[in-house]
């Protein structure tokens, strides 16, 4: 048998990797998938395929189309780069964490840790962090809210994500805006409320990218399988997060309204703790009108034809799900296609999943879904990997 030379294996390697890399084999795109949650990844047949008005994320910004994997890391940067000038530059990461412990209480399984850390230059925040009780470096999930309270158990019923998946396994990080929400302004302000340098939104991005940044420095966390879960504010919050931050694994959204739509009153981007933001005076809250026009860089956007399913687009080849409601029925495979012709043209298979219920509000099923899919993105699949 002849052996060949070391620095022929090493070239066939990096062939082999460069080709998996490109999608040119579709081995590892086909066993990405779980057994339970197939169909997760099927649009009904009245959307299959269909892109609707949506412009192509695979054409430049100049027109010229994406035809190669170079190609498409040309158009992520470009999208990615678009988005922040538009929104604002983010401050630089806070990436030397201190976590202050205020409090610890041993659970049953796990133990709870109230802690307070840093998540913008000029803002700490309060937060829970519950680590189970088992061996070895775990997945982790950031959960995104209103405050973080409702994520551990002490909420409305069944967004209690963080203590759901602390029982599966996971580290998870509770996240929200506290002491915005109570004043009813909702987001973060930097460099502050009167005079914001970058969109609300993409602040609370910014904000889960230093919590990211926490979690990853943990003796308990395995920093490759932290991913990203919210509902409706908290699913903007947990989808802007996971577009803009590629560090995270993959994300679940539940009914945020993945895309613009303005006669969805939840679906409501041009608020200006979203992003549309003004100087206050704010605009009444509420749908568009004439009387009630919306304000800030929303306007723009619109205008322009830009859409959040070019956002989308810069999870690929992450996975992520949108567990939808009444504010992402099943026609929202339409914007969701674009992304999933990216994944095809690099050869990716399942990565783009919706699940539907008819009501805004998460139930025991959609939520068994969504934390499926983590199971097999977090625990199961990038295990093994």
């Amino acid at each position: 048998m002849k052996i060949l030379p070391v620095c022929v294996l090493v070239v066939l390697l990096v062939f082999a990797n460069n080709l998996a890399g490109q999608g040119r084999s579709s081995v590892t795109a086909k066993q990405e998938i779980c057994p339970g949650i197939a169909n997760y990844f099927s649009p009904p047949a009245a959307y299959k395929g269909v892109l609707g008005n949506y412009r192509s994320p695979l054409k430049f910004y100049n027109g010229d189309s994406v035809r190669t994997a170079q190609d498409w890391k040309l158009r992520q940067k470009e999208i990615r780069d678009k988005w922040h000038s538009l929104m604002g530059k983010w401050p630089a990461f806070i990436t030397n964490q201190q976590m202050e412990v205020l409090e610890t209480t041993k659970k049953t399984g796990y133990t709870q840790h109230k802690i307070r850390f840093s998540w913008t230059p000029t803002e700490k925040t309060v937060a829970y962090l519950l680590i189970p009780h088992t061996k070895g470096k775990k997945p982790a999930v950031i959960t995104t809210y209103y405050e973080p309270e409702t994520a551990i158990g002490l909420g409305k019923p069944d967004r209690d994500f963080a203590f759901q998946l602390v029982k599966r396994g996971f580290v998870t990080l509770s996240i929200g805006t506290t002491e915005t929400t109570k004043s009813q302004e909702y987001s973060l302000y930097y460099p502050s409320i009167d005079n914001a340098a970058v969109q609300p939104l993409s602040m609370l991005a910014y904000a889960a990218a230093n919590a990211w940044y926490l979690l990853a420095k943990l003796p308990e966390v395995d920093s490759t399988r932290i991913g990203i879960m919210g509902h409706s504010y908290g699913g903007k919050w947990a989808m802007f997060a996971s577009c803009l931050f590629e560090k995270f694994a993959c994300a679940v959204w539940s009914d945020p309204g993945i895309v613009f739509d303005e006669s969805k009153e939840a679906v409501n981007y041009w608020e200006p703790w979203y992003l549309g933001y003004h100087p206050k005076p704010w605009r009444k809250r509420g749908l568009i009108t004439s009387n009630n026009p919306a304000k800030g860089l929303y306007t723009q956007l619109v205008t322009q034809g830009f859409d959040l399913h070019e956002l989308h687009a810069l999870m690929v080849p992450r996975p992520f799900l949108v567990s939808g409601g009444s504010e992402d029925p099943p026609h929202r495979w339409i914007p969701l296609s674009h992304t999933i012709q990216v994944n095809n043209l690099l050869g990716f298979k399942n990565r783009v999943a919706q699940t539907n219920r008819p009501q805004h509000a998460p139930n025991p099923e959609s939520n068994e879904q969504a934390f499926l899919f983590l199971e097999c993105f977090l625990k199961k699949k990038q295990a093994a990997r």
